[in-house]
């Protein structure tokens, strides 16, 4: 229970060595719950945060009973006999919220904690609710209020024709914001990813073990296995977490010319999931010529921000040659890691996916750890940039203080939204709340 009344309602229906109203803050109580007619209902364990020390910044009390529904109904009841109401989903954060415990950010931060799946989407949201690029938000907005005063400043001396805002040091100022916050907005696009799992598209020409390596890293028969070139006629998708970061391996159908109608569906559709994909794992036969698995692979359209793997089956049917040295000479004419491997026998799949959680980390580096991953967020801070150009370019064409000061004022608004350091519409709070579970 979290409230002004909290102390009141459970010292109605406890009965411990003391009175709870009366005992020290961050304490434990051992006594019975009772009800009216003094029968015991259970024995507890009553917890107790006076404000403003606790999760809500108000008295709240935790009692800790048996895990009986009856017992846990019953107490329940009594404390809503005596005035308490079923909290709504998200009002104790919401209320940590209100009470300045936390930021609006940080908040939102709690759900996404709740519903992390694995260890990236929590390493994310607990770093958010530790504050995040929460701080670096208000820091942004300190220093451009700090200007937005002195602008105000000259609009009282207007009749004077006075400067008190430096206009140079002001555009150097609009132009690291500019930066950091493109830098937040670009963060958007790997924090997405990371939290709904990285596309990984494996490709490759028919019969090159594309579908044995998904069972493989699956660990199970999600795909068809044949000798039969073209057995995969669409793609074929499935999530692996692989040390706390989720991935959506995609199998698609094996890339060739055909004159068979379904099969040819199949390979456009594959294409469209290499285009969309952030990783992909070029399948190919080792025992074919090395030069012909790199033309190959150069016939592939694969954009500058897609991550490539090349991986070159089926070493165990190798009858001679040196894999080292295929290796190497992929790796020097495409640029590209090349790993060896054979998927029928599970050989240096570790490999791959280490090679795999580098990537990811490497992409993490970028963004110093500081990567937003809520939608309002980023609309947020896209409106912000919207207004910084705008203050950008008045100070080139040396606008007037009060038409930059119209502008500095909405772009501190859609910073402020981020962190609810500005006044929100109460639809929108009750949006952000209302995703959370009931009792957080």
């Amino acid at each position: 229970m979290s409230g002004e009344q909290a102390f009141d309602i459970i010292d109605a229906i406890f009965e411990g060595k003391k009175k709870i109203a009366d005992v020290k803050s961050h304490t434990l109580h051992f006594g019975k719950i009772i009800n009216e007619q003094k029968e015991i209902i259970d024995e507890v364990v009553v917890s107790i945060y006076k404000n403003p020390h606790s999760y809500t910044g108000e008295d709240v009390v935790e009692i800790s009973c048996h895990g009986s529904k009856f017992i846990i109904q019953k107490i329940m009841e009594l404390c809503q006999q005596k005035g308490a109401k079923s909290a709504k989903p998200g009002e104790f954060t919401q209320r940590a919220f209100l009470n300045g415990k936390l930021d609006l950010s940080q908040a939102e931060s709690v759900a996404d904690i709740i519903a992390a799946e694995n260890k990236v989407q929590h390493e994310m949201a607990f770093n958010q609710m530790r504050g995040g690029y929460s701080a670096i938000i208000e820091g942004l907005r300190n220093e451009l209020i700090e200007f937005a005063a002195l602008i105000e400043l000259e609009l009282d001396f207007s009749e004077e024709d006075v400067e008190f805002a430096d206009r140079e040091k002001f555009s150097l100022l609009i132009t690291k914001i500019k930066t950091t916050v493109t830098h937040l907005i670009q963060s958007f696009e790997l924090g997405n990813v990371l939290k709904n799992g990285i596309p990984v598209a494996i490709v490759g020409e028919p019969n090159v073990g594309k579908s044995t390596l998904l069972n493989v890293l699956l660990k199970e028969e999600k795909a068809i296995v044949s000798d039969i070139a073209g057995t995969t006629r669409d793609f074929i998708e499935d999530t692996l977490i692989i040390d706390g970061v989720q991935f959506r391996f995609i199998d698609t159908a094996g890339m060739r010319a055909t004159e068979d109608t379904l099969e040819a569906i199949g390979i456009e559709r594959s294409y469209q999931k290499l285009k969309s994909a952030k990783i992909v794992l070029y399948l190919a036969d080792i025992q074919k010529e090395y030069q012909d698995i790199v033309e190959d692979f150069k016939l592939l359209e694969i954009n500058e921000d897609q991550k490539v793997i090349i991986l070159l089956n089926k070493f165990d049917k190798m009858s001679s040659g040196n894999a080292f040295e295929i290796v190497e000479a992929i790796e020097t004419l495409t640029h590209q890691k090349t790993i060896v491997i054979s998927a029928a026998e599970n050989k240096n799949i570790d490999k791959l996916q280490t090679e795999l959680l580098k990537i990811v980390q490497h992409e993490k580096l970028n963004f110093d750890g500081i990567i937003v991953t809520n939608t309002r967020h980023i609309n947020a801070l896209k409106d912000t940039l919207i207004h910084l150009n705008q203050i950008e370019q008045g100070l080139n064409q040396h606008i007037s203080g009060d038409f930059l000061s119209i502008d500095i004022r909405m772009a501190l608004q859609s910073l402020g939204e981020i962190t609810g350091t500005v006044e929100l519409d109460r639809d929108i709070l009750g949006t952000i709340f209302g995703k959370f579970c009931i009792g957080k």
